[in-house]
């Protein structure tokens, strides 16, 4: 009998235990400013596609922060400077896609940039926009 009433207080320390866990995954999936939110990008040159691979992190967007970063691009095979080359993005967790965008052989001579915006309301990510400019000649 002891036992068993001796127990009733581990047992509502346990049950507290757990419920303040279960919580913690929704606290954990929002970003708060400063995260970086992890990128996966994707090359197309012909009819040939790479797999995803992940960006690292120094070049991955940063959740509320505005920056700039160069992220580089391995050479396809078979590569002649003449094909367009195309890539495309995963965003974040949520994995929002942004589609193909055309980084070689535009019909641009200038050096791409690739503008990626993060819509985000508090610590959600709610959808990603990109697009293909020139970069500004005060960058290069």
């Amino acid at each position: 009998m002891t036992a068993v009433a001796g127990s009733r207080p581990w047992n509502a320390f346990l049950q507290a235990l757990v419920l303040i866990s279960l919580s913690f995954p929704t606290l954990s999936t929002a970003y708060r400013a400063g995260d970086i939110v992890r990128m996966s990008k994707m090359g197309q040159y012909h009819s040939s596609r790479t797999t995803w691979h992940d960006v690292i992190g120094k070049h991955c967007p940063i959740f509320a922060v505005n920056r700039e970063v160069l992220i580089p691009i391995a050479k396809p095979i078979g590569y002649t400077g003449t094909d367009p080359y195309k890539i495309k993005f995963q965003i974040g967790s949520e994995k929002f896609l942004i589609h193909w965008l055309l980084v070689i052989n535009r019909k641009s001579s200038e050096v791409p940039m690739i503008d990626v915006n993060l819509r985000y309301s508090g610590g959600d990510l709610l959808g990603v926009t990109a697009q293909v400019t020139d970069m500004p000649h005060s960058c290069t």
